[in-house]
């Protein structure tokens, strides 16, 4: 922040603040002013301040009442931690909290500085870059406050998904924190949870640069003593593990690297979630890690025969292809089908139904988001269809088989899927001549074919059913 030492400083506490060039409220408004923003007071006048405004390079003056003081000396250093506190979870007031923060790290002198103030700026501009991105109710005026904490030294960055812009903060003082030797396990936990949100993640970066950045990921959170912390910030832990395992898995994947064990311990930290202790306000980090540890589940699993008569093999095509073939046991069989990924084949999901006529196989072209492919006989032929999550974008979401019912000829699904923000599950039954849903409920138990029908090894691994 740039404060001249030696002047009398003020902070402004209210939005839309006029800056006029008179001390009377018909004189020209120059320009507004926004909460947190600091001014040099240069006189006095009938109620009104002159004040300049160094983030807009700009004189005038402004009612008194909608300022307050601000001293930046080793004496101020309580005062001003103590409005700190008191604003650290006000909704809407992020740029002043940053800004009183920012105060408070000019005058605490440095033997007697906290990880305390670092964390609670540092998720003050977490949460302003989440209403830029309207994750949250956004603030007022949020352009104007990015400013403010900008002028503070707080920096963010943003890029595009899914059709709209996201905001992230850089995250340095959260770095700070975890590298301060007096934080404290939770302090620390809670900024390596914020270093590692899945969703400030920039969907452009190279595979390469993917797999870095998730590796430092693990490495944070690796970092923290899981037995430290309160149960709520101890599940978050886990849940964030689970999703950043399930991310390295498929890139190991994907790199033709074994991802038996990644894929084994995004698993074991999901188990390790008490769902209970997150609360309402917590659980969608639960219900995301297990979407993504479900997309990626089958690389815990060991690849099997597929059958006494058929068999299946990937085998590499064109840079980053896959090539599923599906043929007879007997050598020499001609393919009886084939069909091209760039995704990952899970040949371990493989699975035989309806005597022998389909095959069923989980594919997954993205790290969130997996496919079923069901191989099947139509007019003396095999044929290949792909059953997606969902018909919008791929963001995150799988589908599974879950069972076949031969007296009816129909194909037991379930799916989940992130729609504009929020996880649906569904359970359906479909056609398997034409893949056609005939039946969908929202739980397994409302439709009769699942008590009856569903695949025992779906019933003892998914995660649907959670």
């Amino acid at each position: 922040m740039i404060l001249p030492i030696a002047a009398a400083l003020a902070i402004v506490v209210l939005d839309h603040t006029a800056l006029r060039s008179a001390a009377q409220s018909g004189a020209t408004e120059l320009t507004t002013l926004s909460q947190g923003d600091v001014l040099e007071i240069r006189g006095e006048r009938a109620g009104y301040l002159q004040v300049y405004n160094y983030r807009r390079e700009r004189g005038g003056y402004l009612r008194g009442d909608a300022v307050r003081p601000l001293g930046l000396s080793e004496h101020d250093a309580p005062e001003l931690l103590a409005v700190l506190r008191f604003l650290s979870e006000s909704r809407g007031a992020e740029a002043l909290g940053i800004s009183y923060g920012a105060a408070y790290l000019k005058a605490v002198p440095a033997p007697a500085l906290t990880a305390e103030p670092l964390l609670t700026i540092a998720r003050m501009a977490e949460r302003l870059a989440d209403s830029a991105s309207g994750s949250i109710n956004p603030a007022v005026d949020v352009g104007a406050h990015l400013d403010v904490a900008a002028q503070a030294g707080i920096h963010m960055r943003s890029f595009e998904h899914n059709g709209r812009i996201q905001v992230c903060y850089d995250g340095e003082l959260f770095h700070r924190v975890l590298t301060m030797p007096g934080a404290s396990a939770e302090e620390r936990a809670l900024a390596a949870l914020s270093l590692t949100r899945p969703d400030c993640i920039d969907p452009a970066l190279s595979p390469t640069l993917r797999t870095d950045l998730d590796q430092q990921r693990s490495a944070i959170l690796e970092g923290i003593a899981a037995r430290d912390l309160t149960p709520l910030t101890r599940s978050r832990l886990h849940a964030r593990r689970a999703a950043v395992w399930a991310a390295l898995a498929f890139e190991q994947a994907r790199h033709s690297e074994s991802s038996q064990l990644a894929g084994q311990r995004a698993l074991t930290e999901l188990l390790d979630v008490q769902v209970n202790d997150l609360g309402e306000d917590r659980r969608a980090e639960y219900v995301d890690a297990a979407a993504r540890v479900s997309a990626t589940r089958w690389a815990a699993a060991v690849p099997a025969k597929v059958s006494e008569r058929l068999t299946m093999s990937a085998t590499p095509a064109d840079p980053g292809q896959t090539c599923v073939t599906l043929q007879n046991v007997q050598p020499g069989a001609a393919p009886l089908v084939q069909r091209c990924t760039y995704g990952i084949a899970w040949l371990a999901s493989a699975q035989v139904i309806a005597q022998g006529q389909a095959v069923v196989l989980a594919v997954q072209p993205l790290e969130t988001w997996r496919e079923l492919w069901i191989f099947h006989k139509r007019a003396g032929g095999w044929v290949v269809d792909v059953l997606p999550p969902g018909s919008d974008d791929p963001d995150e979401g799988y589908i599974e088989y879950a069972g076949y019912v031969p007296a009816t000829g129909r194909l037991l699904i379930a799916r989940e899927v992130k729609v504009r923000g929020h996880f649906r599950r569904s359970f359906e039954e479909l056609r398997l001549a034409d893949l056609v849903t005939v039946r969908q409920a929202s739980s397994p138990e409302l439709l009769r074919d699942f008590g009856r029908s569903q695949d025992v090894i779906w019933r003892r691994d998914t995660l649907s059913l959670r």
